[in-house]
């Protein structure tokens, strides 16, 4: 159903960067960039990432309890994906680990604007 979800950022080719090589991995490319956004994923009509400047021109913020959860296909994943995350700049907003016994395990990070998200996989 998410078709993209859109991040605000306050440099483009910083985010587009940190983005680009956090999901090289998956097949990711900038699908479509505009300028002030760019569409981050493997290809159109599949869901992407969507980094930008606030279109009010105003400094981007982080929303209070506002995720994106990326779904990954190992505990051994999420671990590989925060620690690369961590490696490009993004910050711990908590290690990887189980968080529901036997259901769910995730890492969490912030980018390097200060959005909260996600790695997870439910087993």
């Amino acid at each position: 159903m998410i078709g993209y979800t859109t991040l605000g950022v306050s440099d483009m080719a910083r985010a587009k960067a940190f983005y680009m090589e956090l999901f090289a991995d998956k097949g990711a490319k900038t699908v479509t960039d505009m300028g002030r956004i760019a569409f981050i994923g493997t290809k159109r009509g599949e869901p992407m990432l969507a980094v930008c400047e606030p279109y009010d021109k105003g400094d981007p913020s982080p929303g209070n309890g506002g995720m994106i959860a990326f779904t990954v296909e190992s505990k051994e994943e999420a671990d590989t994906m925060y620690h690369k995350a961590i490696s490009l700049g993004a910050t711990c907003d908590g290690p990887p680990g189980q968080r529901i016994p036997d259901r769910f395990y995730g890492s969490y990070v912030r980018d390097l604007d200060g959005n909260k998200i996600c790695f997870f996989v439910f087993e």
